[in-house]
């Protein structure tokens, strides 16, 4: 991920979030960015979630797991998207703009975590700290390390992921899956 975030960027990536979320679910397209306004490591390849809640509640949330593009249109594309394609939720309508809540993650690249058994991958999972994707043939999830806070157990917190992914809840127990992690640097309104 390189360096960390200034408060100002920080500020400027919530600012523009805002700003996409309420054009975007307006039907509006987004303002021209002044590019030269921009810091470098907001113009450089970054992958981000964008979080929306609800009095604390998620609401919905969509992201990429690898950079594609400037940092900066990442956090604008997934705040539209967060709003009206996460298919585990109905499309934000424009009465609860002002009730939203945004969250931004920052993620590291993912790497491999290498394991040898289903008691082995408890033992390398970080708990609060990383964020975790199975993949299982074209399958694949993710949950951000924020999801820790909810679902503190390791093994719960697998079984909660399979089920994400579409597969039984066992399937790591029972099958070697292919296990990334990754870090975030996570800010909100």
């Amino acid at each position: 991920m390189g360096e960390h975030l200034t408060l100002e960027e920080k500020q400027t990536l919530l600012r523009l979030a805002r700003q996409a979320l309420e054009t975007g679910v307006r039907g509006k397209p987004f303002p021209p960015l002044d590019e030269a306004c921009l810091t470098p490591v907001l113009r450089a390849q970054g992958a981000s979630f964008v979080t929306l809640t609800v009095h604390g509640d998620l609401r919905c949330c969509i992201g990429a797991l690898e950079p594609y593009q400037s940092l900066v249109e990442d956090v604008r594309e997934h705040a539209v998207a967060a709003a009206l394609e996460d298919y585990r939720f109905p499309t934000v309508r424009e009465s609860e703009l002002a009730g939203i809540e945004i969250e931004v993650s920052r993620l590291t690249v993912p790497s491999p975590l290498e394991y040898g058994d289903a008691e082995d991958l408890l033992a390398r999972l970080r708990p609060g700290l990383d964020g975790v994707i199975l993949r299982d043939g074209f399958r694949r999830a993710t949950f951000l390390p924020q999801v820790w806070e909810k679902i503190p157990d390791p093994a719960e917190f697998l079984a909660n992921l399979c089920h994400k992914m579409g597969a039984a809840p066992d399937t790591w127990r029972r099958k070697h899956l292919v296990v990334l992690v990754y870090q975030v640097e996570e800010f909100h309104e």
